[in-house]
């Protein structure tokens, strides 16, 4: 996928770092981070949340309802994320909401737009490793990210956060 040039230092723009919102623990690892760092240096956040794809079939009124309550619960955890980076950073963030297969989507937005400057993602804690989509993300393609990736490891606490972004 071809990725615009990054604009986010030049004059009439302004970086923004991109956290995924979703339900897991480690979520609010990445949105404070994300809300620390942006404080410091006077970037922008974007939070980003990509709901599973709806399939279509014959039964075409339980998808529609499907696909109501997965946007409802984005915008829930946009609102709770939104919340975070108020608290942290007194920024009010920039909010996207995407339909499709997470990783996909994740390079789309970046793609779209040419001030994000960096993403931020939370390793998982438990035994199954960092999670699907660092794994997705970070292993597949890396080496042809089109911004650099941060990965904050989902143990670290407020405090841990706060003295490293």
């Amino acid at each position: 996928m071809s990725t615009p040039t990054r604009r986010a230092y030049e004059p009439g723009h302004r970086p923004k770092f991109m956290a995924v919102v979703d339900d897991t623990d480690e979520c609010s690892r990445a949105v404070r981070f994300a809300a620390r760092r942006a404080a410091r240096i006077g970037s922008g956040v974007l939070l980003a949340a990509v709901i599973p794809p709806v399939e279509i079939s014959q039964w075409r009124g339980v998808e529609e309802v499907m696909q109501a309550e997965a946007l409802e619960l984005a915008d829930r955890q946009l609102d709770s994320a939104a919340a975070i980076v108020r608290a942290v950073a007194g920024l009010e963030p920039e909010r996207v909401v995407r339909q499709g297969n997470r990783a996909d989507e994740i390079l789309k937005i970046i793609a779209g737009d040419e001030d994000v400057a960096l993403l931020i993602l939370a390793a998982g804690t438990d035994s199954e490793g960092p999670g699907p989509l660092v794994t997705n993300l970070a292993g597949r393609s890396s080496g042809h990210f089109p911004v650099p990736l941060a990965i904050v490891p989902g143990h670290l606490s407020d405090q841990d956060i706060d003295a490293l972004a």
